[in-house]
C-alpha cells in the first residue's frame, strides 16, 4: 500500500517559456517542497520551521541556495570532489535575492525558526536558476503550515535592440545591455538588484513596470497551487501593544526629551540621547505602581519607544520636510575626499559623505591574479574584483570579525556599478582589484564604496570611460502623501518604507537596489526617486571632479610593469623548457609573471621597470636572430667529416665549414672542434634557416688582418672542356683528390 498521494503540478507561460511547478512528488516530509522546472533547469526548494525556545529578537528566517555540480554533469574541482565547505560568490548572492523579497511576508514576530533550502538538481545552462529559485522558494512556504501574506514571483529582464525580454537566456544575455532581477507581487514590486550599461533612468522604470505585468502569471500559478495542496496554516495572532502601556510611554517620553533627541544630528551623540530618554522612561515606569513589577511591560519599552521615534520623525518629515540631522529632503550630506592618502598603494582614495566613510584602494595585478572559479557552466574568470568590508568599530560595536552575507552582496552592487566603466581586452590587460574599507557608517555606505572605488581607480591611472557615483533613496509615505529622501541616514532606512540605491554615470544608470517595505509603490514615486538620484549623482561626480579631474596619466611606480612580447613559435617550448624548467629560471631571477600564448604572443608582467628589461631580454635570448659579419659565442654541437655544428643561439646552430676552421690547413674537423667546447665564430651567410659561419675569420681578426668576405669565400671550380675526363689519364692514387679545397657541402 502506498501512502503516496498523486504529485500536483501547476504550469505559466513565461517569456514564451513554460515553467512548471510540481509538489508531492519529492520531499514530501518537509512542511513545504516543490520542483519548479524550465527547459532542463529543476530547482527544488523546501521549507522546514521549528518552535523558537526563546525569543531572539529578530526573525531567525535560514535561505540557503547551493548549485549542485552533477545538475550539469560535472564532478567538484575540489579535493574531496563534492560540495564541500562555505557557499560559493554567487551561492551566497542568490541566497539573498531569495531572502530579501520573501522575509518581509512573514508576520512580525512569527516563534518559528523557518529554513528554506534551494537546490539546483538540473540545469541547462541556458535559462537561470536564481529567478526560478525566488519564485519556488515563495511556492513552497505557500504550501506549508506559515502564515504568509502573499505570493510573490521572481523574474529578470534584459533588453536587446531595444525590445525587453523577460527571462533571457544566458546567450541572450550576452547581447543585453540590462540585467535586472526582480520579485513582485500582485499588486506591486517588492525587490530588485541589477546591472546595466549607462542606461537612461526612464528605460529602468518602464523595464520594471512591464516586468511586474508579465510575471502576473506567476503568482496566479502559486495561489492555485495552494488551493490544490497547501496544508492548513497554523492559527497565529500577532502579539498587539498594550493601549495603555503605549499611552502612558509616549507620555513619559514627551517629557523625558524624545522629540528633542531625534533632532540631534551626530549618529553617536543623538544615540546617547536616546539611551538617556530610555533610561528616563524605564526608571519612571519601574515607580508607577501599575507597571513597576510588570517584567514584560519594561522589557518592551524599547521596543515601543521605537515605535515612537518612527512616528515622530516620520510625522516630522512629512509635515515639516525636515529630517533628523537638519536637511531638507533633497539635499546631498557635506562631501570631503582626498585621493592618493595611502603612499605605496597601487591607487587610493578616502571618500567620507556626512557621517559615513569609506577607504577604497586599487590594486593592479597580472593575468595570474584573476579570480577563477568553478560553476555549472564552467570554470568562470573574474579579471575586476570589489570586496567590500564592513568592521563593526565603523558603528562602534564590538562584534566577531567574518565576511557576512550583507558584505558579499555590498561588494557585488559596488562591483556591478563600476564594471562597465573598466577597460576591457589588449587594451588593458592587468587584474584590478578594489577594496573598500567602511570606517564610518550612517547610511549608504555601499554608494560610499562606489564613489570611492572610482576615485581610487583612476588614482590609480585605471583608464575608466566615466567616473561613477552612487546614492541611497528613501520613502516616507502615509496614504498618497509621501516624500522621496535623497542620501538617506542610517536610521531614516530602518524608519523609512524604502532603499533604492542608484549608482551611475551623468548619461545613465549601472546599477540599482531596492527592497520595499510597503505595498503600493506607484511608478510616479519610482520616477520621482529616479529624478532625484540622477540630480544627486551629478552633485556628487562634481565633487568628485573637483578632487580628481580623471584617471592619472600615468600608472602608480608602484603597480606591475606590463610588456608584450612576440616571439616565432617554434621557440616556445626552448622558452618553457623541461618540465617548465626555463620559464620558472625566468620568473625566479626577474620576479616576473610570464604568461605564453600559442600563437607567440608573450605577456609579462614584472614588478619593476628593470626586472621587466630583465624578463624581456631573458625570454628573447631564446628567439635571437644572427646578425651577418657578427661574431658569437657557441657551443660545438656535432662534428661531421666536412665541417663543425655550432650552437651560436638557442634553437639557432651554423656549418662551421673545415676550411673556416683554422687560418690553416685542417685534415680533419676533430682535429680543431670537440663536442661541448664553447667556439667564438663569424656569421659569414645567412640563406633562410642556413647559416654558415667562419672560426677562421675571428683567427684572422685577432691577428689584426682585416676579415674581408671574400676571405672565406669558396674558390671557384675551374671550368672544364668537354673531354677533360679522357685527357686525365690514370688517376693513380685516389689520394691526390684529398689535396684539393673541401668541396661546398
Amino acid at each position: 500500500m502506498s501512502f503516496r498521494k498523486a504529485p500536483t503540478r501547476v504550469s505559466a507561460t513565461i517569456g514564451g517559456k513554460e515553467i512548471i511547478i510540481e509538489t508531492g512528488r519529492v520531499a514530501t516530509q518537509a512542511h513545504g517542497s516543490v520542483t519548479i522546472q524550465c527547459g532542463g533547469t529543476v530547482v527544488l526548494v523546501t521549507v522546514c520551521s521549528q518552535p523558537l525556545d526563546f525569543d531572539r529578537g529578530f526573525f531567525p528566517l535560514t535561505v540557503e541556495y547551493s548549485e549542485r555540480m552533477y545538475a550539469a554533469g560535472r564532478i567538484p574541482g575540489s579535493f574531496f570532489r563534492r560540495e564541500i565547505g562555505r557557499p560559493s560568490e554567487r551561492e551566497t548572492l542568490v541566497s539573498r535575492l531569495i531572502d530579501r523579497p520573501i522575509r518581509p511576508l512573514f508576520p512580525k514576530g512569527l516563534p518559528e525558526d523557518v529554513q528554506v533550502l534551494a537546490s539546483v538538481i538540473s540545469s541547462d545552462q541556458e535559462n537561470e536558476s536564481d529567478v526560478l529559485s525566488i519564485t519556488a522558494a515563495s511556492a513552497a512556504v505557500m504550501l506549508s503550515p506559515l502564515p504568509f501574506a502573499e505570493a510573490v514571483a521572481g523574474g529578470r529582464i534584459g533588453r536587446i535592440n531595444g525590445q525587453f525580454i523577460l527571462n533571457p537566456t544566458v546567450k541572450e544575455m550576452a547581447e543585453s545591455d540590462l540585467n535586472i532581477v526582480f520579485a513582485a507581487s500582485a499588486d506591486a514590486l517588492v525587490m530588485v538588484e541589477g546591472e546595466a550599461t549607462f542606461v537612461p533612468e526612464d528605460v529602468i522604470i518602464d523595464a520594471l513596470e512591464w516586468g511586474r505585468k508579465e510575471i502576473q502569471p506567476l503568482v496566479e500559478a502559486q495561489v492555485k497551487l495552494r488551493e490544490l495542496a497547501g496544508k492548513a496554516k497554523m492559527a497565529f495572532t500577532p502579539q498587539e501593544d498594550d493601549a495603555a502601556l503605549l499611552a502612558r510611554i509616549e507620555e513619559l517620553a514627551a517629557g523625558a526629551g524624545l522629540e528633542a533627541a531625534m533632532r540631534v544630528p551626530e549618529k553617536m551623540a543623538r544615540k546617547d540621547a536616546r539611551k538617556l530618554v530610555k533610561e528616563k522612561i524605564v526608571e519612571a515606569l519601574k515607580a508607577d505602581p501599575t507597571y513597576g513589577e510588570d517584567e514584560k511591560a519594561l522589557s518592551s519599552v524599547g521596543d515601543i519607544i521605537g515605535h515612537i521615534e518612527k512616528k515622530v520623525v516620520r510625522k516630522r518629515i512629512l509635515d515639516e520636510g525636515t529630517r533628523i540631522d537638519g536637511r531638507d529632503t533633497k539635499t546631498v550630506r557635506p562631501i570631503e575626499i582626498q585621493p592618493g592618502i595611502l603612499p605605496r598603494a597601487h591607487g587610493s582614495a578616502l571618500f567620507t559623505r556626512g557621517e559615513t566613510q569609506s577607504l577604497c584602494v586599487t590594486t593592479l595585478g597580472s593575468s595570474t591574479d584573476n579570480q577563477r572559479m568553478d560553476s555549472l557552466t564552467g570554470d568562470v574568470t573574474k579579471t575586476f574584483m570589489l570586496h567590500y568590508n564592513f568592521p563593526p568599530f565603523s558603528v562602534g560595536e564590538v562584534k566577531p570579525v567574518r565576511v557576512s552575507r550583507r558584505e558579499i552582496g555590498h561588494g557585488a552592487l559596488a562591483e556591478k556599478a563600476l564594471k562597465p566603466i573598466i577597460p576591457a581586452g589588449d587594451g588593458f590587460p592587468f587584474t584590478v582589484r578594489v577594496v573598500a574599507e567602511t570606517l564610518e557608517s550612517n547610511g549608504s555606505s555601499s554608494m560610499a564604496a562606489v564613489c570611492g572605488g572610482c576615485l581610487s581607480l583612476m588614482d590609480a591611472g585605471v583608464p575608466i570611460s566615466d567616473p561613477v557615483a552612487g546614492v541611497a533613496m528613501g520613502l516616507i509615505k502615509e496614504g498618497d502623501n509621501f516624500i522621496v529622501l535623497t542620501d538617506i541616514l542610517g536610521d531614516e532606512d530602518a524608519l523609512g518604507d524604502m532603499d533604492f540605491k542608484i549608482a551611475g554615470t551623468a548619461e545613465g544608470v549601472t546599477a540599482v537596489q531596492m527592497d520595499i517595505k510597503i505595498t503600493g509603490l506607484t511608478t510616479e514615486i519610482m520616477r520621482k526617486a529616479m529624478r532625484q538620484a540622477h540630480e544627486a549623482r551629478l552633485h556628487i561626480l562634481g565633487e568628485m571632479k573637483k578632487a580628481i579631474d580623471g584617471p592619472r596619466a600615468e600608472l602608480s611606480k608602484y603597480a606591475p610593469q606590463h610588456a608584450e612580447v612576440f616571439v616565432n613559435p617554434e621557440v616556445i617550448r626552448m622558452i618553457i623548457g623541461p618540465g617548465g624548467k626555463n620559464i620558472k629560471a625566468i620568473t625566479a631571477a626577474t620576479g616576473a609573471s610570464v604568461d605564453i600564448e600559442d600563437s607567440g604572443r608573450i605577456s609579462i608582467f614584472a614588478p619593476t621597470a628593470e626586472s621587466m628589461e630583465q624578463a624581456k631580454e631573458l625570454v628573447q635570448y631564446y628567439d635571437q636572430r644572427p646578425d651577418l659579419g657578427k661574431n658569437y659565442m657557441g657551443k660545438v654541437r656535432k662534428v661531421l667529416e666536412i665541417g663543425a655544428i655550432v650552437e651560436i643561439m638557442p634553437n639557432v646552430e651554423a656549418l662551421v665549414h673545415i676550411s673556416q676552421l683554422d687560418t690553416s690547413r685542417v685534415a680533419q674537423a676533430s682535429d680543431v672542434a670537440h663536442l661541448g667546447e664553447d667556439m667564438l665564430v663569424k656569421v659569414i651567410e645567412i640563406n633562410g634557416d642556413r647559416i654558415r659561419a667562419s672560426r677562421k675569420a675571428v683567427l684572422l681578426e685577432e691577428q689584426g688582418i682585416e676579415w674581408k668576405p671574400e676571405d672565406t669565400a669558396r674558390p671557384a671550380r675551374a671550368p672544364r672542356g668537354e673531354g677533360d675526363r679522357d685527357h686525365r689519364g690514370d688517376r693513380g692514387d685516389r689520394g691526390e683528390r684529398r689535396e684539393r679545397r673541401p668541396r661546398r657541402d
